[in-house]
This record gives structure tokens, C-alpha cells and sequence, in this order.
């Protein structure tokens, strides 16, 4: 492994997961033509959520009759209006491999408080047994672990003739990796993550089912404000047309349609996964050379093109104590950051201690290549401070 301290860096630096790296080409100067001290409202601010709503559906091929929504809170905001809207007719089962999973397992089960549920977990990764899902009940999972490195490797699991609904936080797969909707009947993202715009607002996808679901199922529960998207048994139609349920940021609606401009001048969707292949590639064809380094995901078939997480390996590191594995990475990630190399590397703070380099088509691949040598010199120069 090269030791010597690279020359050249990366043109774009930023490899953080969320937010992620804005589109090549980006200025702030984009921003200009936004619907600012303006109610969004007015015609034309809602002529501007309106086509946010319709390009997204465009460009990644939502079924005939999916409806499609910006709401507030970001994905979490998404899928938890999902889960408070769509859960409690029937039983549910979770699969939870990493904190996000989790962290839905818990809004199930000491939020929502409801009876009949199953947990299918695993360890960060891994997979949980998907065979064992039962989708006579509804089934809550994320199609990326984005904190785990581990995605599910496409959607043949799941039914077509499923009696339960499938809702799936896909925040780090959409316009990132291949995600099969036929099979998925709520379905969430931001655009703070492939698309590398701006946080706060996220999208909800729905079938017919799960619209039908929203429309005449009445949860006991008290529902937020900001989740309300139904009425006296119906559909609140304003909502997947243009209308916002509180106040949006017209400065990140302008981001994103920006993005949706970059994305179809790009190519479209088919670019935008090759773009992610290809920085997946480079980075699998380092992780092949270094004995030291390996991907957090034990099966090949589920790494993620996108939130690429790696660990590393030695007799030294593997000795060190939890926490001792934790500081080698911090110091790691923090000489890189020094030099000005990659920013926000490190792995999130509750899975194992490695690095994440995210991989979306906003990160142009030359930029990872370029990375990678300064992580080499980052890792020897930090095991000589362990030594």
C-alpha cells in the first residue's frame, strides 16, 4: 500500500452523506430566479411545486396512477407521515439492519404502540432472512442502509399479489441505484441526498393502494398537522398537485429544479445509477488490493453504490478496544480532512467504527479516485500514532 502523500486532490472534496455533494457545475448564483418574499401560494409558486412534483415522476417512471408529493421534514418527515397515515389495519412487520430501520422499528412499536408486529433485524452488514417477511401484513423497510452500506439487491422478495402495503424509505437509493416502485406502495426521498439538493422537504410516493388506504381508513391516533393529506374520506387532491402543507423554501425548490434540469441534461435516471456503478467500481477496485480494507456489507450483491461504507482490518486495529477503533478512524478521517481532501468521511456515529464515502451521481468519479491515495496516507500515518 502507497504511503507517500498525494499530490493531487479532488476537484469537489465533499463525499458526505447527507446533505451530499451539490450537482458538478453548481453556483449559488442558480438561485437567483427563485420565488422569494412570495406566497407560495400565488399561482406561480405552486406552478413551481407543481413541476418539482411532475419532472420527478417523469424522470424516474412512477407507475401509471402513482401519486407523487413534496411534504415537509425531509424523508423523515416522508416516511413518518407515511407510517402514522398507513399503519393499524393490519399486522406489520419491520426489517431494520441498521439505525434508520431501527429508528422506524421504534416509531412502530413505542409511537404508533401498535399490537401486532414483527421485527426482522440483523446486524450492520447484513440482511435480515427477507424470506421470512409476511406481506399478508404491511412491511416497513429501507431499500438502502444508508448507514450500514447495505441495500436489498432488487425487488423479486416482495410480491405482486401482496394483501399488506409496502412502504419503503428509499431516500439514499432514488436517482442513486435501480428501485423497482411496481413493488413498493409508499415510497420516500429527499433531496438533500442524490440529487444533491437542499434539506427540509421530502417526497412521498403512493400507489393506488396506499392513496385508497389514506382515503378511508380512519387511525385512532392523533395525526400532526403536517401529516394530514386526507379528508372527510378522501384524498387531499391539493397536495400532489403543487399545494404544501405548511411553508416551503422556495430557495431549495429552486435548488431542486435545478438538479431535475442537471439530471436530465446528464441523461436522465440511466446516468445517474451508471454514475453511482461507476464510483462504486473504483472504490471496489481499491478495497480488491488493500488487505486492510474491506466493505462493511458481507455480501457482495448488497453493497451499496451510494452510502459506500468500509471498515478497516489489521492485527493492531483489531486488538485496539471499541472505543481505540473509533479514535484510529477519527484521526484518520480528521488528516484528511486537513489537507483538504474529503470532507465528512466518517462512518456514522452508531454503526461500526470505518469510513463512508458517499457515491452518488452528483460525485463525479475522477473526484473518489482521487481520494482514495489520501486515505491510504491518512490509514499509515495514523497507525504509526498506534503503534
Amino acid at each position: 500500500m502507497a504511503t507517500r502523500k498525494p499530490r493531487d486532490r479532488p476537484l469537489r472534496p465533499w463525499f458526505s452523506s447527507g446533505p451530499c455533494a451539490k450537482r458538478p457545475g453548481w453556483d449559488p448564483g442558480d438561485l437567483k430566479g427563485a420565488f422569494v418574499g412570495r406566497s407560495h401560494r400565488h399561482p406561480d409558486g405552486r406552478a413551481r411545486l407543481r413541476e418539482v412534483i411532475e419532472r420527478s415522476a417523469h424522470l424516474l417512471g412512477l407507475p401509471p396512477g402513482y401519486r407523487l408529493a413534496v411534504v415537509p421534514g425531509s424523508d423523515t418527515g416522508a416516511i413518518e407521515c407515511a407510517m402514522w397515515n398507513l399503519l393499524g389495519p393490519l399486522g406489520v412487520d419491520v426489517c431494520a439492519w441498521e439505525n434508520f430501520g431501527r429508528t422506524w422499528l421504534g416509531d412502530v412499536t413505542e409511537q404508533l404502540r401498535l399490537p401486532d408486529v414483527t421485527a426482522h433485524s440483523a446486524d450492520y452488514g447484513r440482511l435480515p432472512d427477507l424470506t421470512r417477511v409476511d406481506f399478508t401484513h404491511d412491511v416497513v423497510f429501507p431499500w438502502n442502509g444508508t448507514t450500514s452500506g447495505v441495500r436489498v439487491p432488487d425487488a423479486e422478495w416482495i410480491p405482486r399479489d401482496r394483501t399488506g402495503l409496502t412502504l419503503c424509505d428509499a431516500t439514499s437509493a432514488v436517482f442513486g441505484m435501480d428501485v423497482d416502485f411496481g413493488r413498493l406502495d409508499a415510497v420516500t426521498w429527499s433531496w438533500q441526498k442524490a440529487l444533491g439538493g437542499e434539506g427540509a422537504h421530502g417526497m412521498l410516493a403512493l400507489s393506488p393502494a396506499a392513496a385508497e388506504r389514506i382515503a378511508t381508513y380512519r387511525p385512532e391516533r392523533p395525526l400532526p398537522k403536517i401529516f394530514r393529506i386526507a379528508r372527510e374520506g378522501r384524498l387531499l387532491d391539493d397536495v400532489f398537485d403543487g399545494f404544501f402543507i405548511n411553508s416551503p423554501s422556495m430557495l431549495a425548490v429552486e435548488d431542486v429544479l435545478g438538479a431535475l434540469d442537471w439530471c436530465e441534461q446528464a441523461g436522465g435516471l440511466p446516468e445517474m445509477t451508471a454514475r453511482s456503478r461507476r464510483n462504486l467500481a473504483t472504490v471496489a477496485a481499491w478495497v480488491a488490493e488493500r488487505p486492510n480494507v474491506r466493505f462493511l456489507a458481507a455480501d457482495p450483491a448488497t453493497v451499496s453504490p451510494t452510502s459506500i461504507c468500509l471498515t478497516f482490518t489489521s492485527p493492531a486495529l483489531d486488538a485496539l478496544p471499541p472505543q481505540g477503533r473509533h479514535d484510529f478512524v477519527a484521526r484518520l478521517c480528521a488528516k484528511v480532512e486537513a489537507e483538504g481532501a474529503g470532507y465528512d468521511i466518517a462512518g456514522h456515529r452508531e454503526a461500526p467504527p470505518g469510513i463512508r464515502i458517499w457515491g452518488g451521481p452528483t460525485v463525479d468519479t475522477e473526484d473518489i479516485a482521487l481520494l482514495l491515495p489520501w486515505i491510504d496516507w491518512a490509514y499509515a500515518e495514523t497507525e504509526k500514532e498506534f503503534a
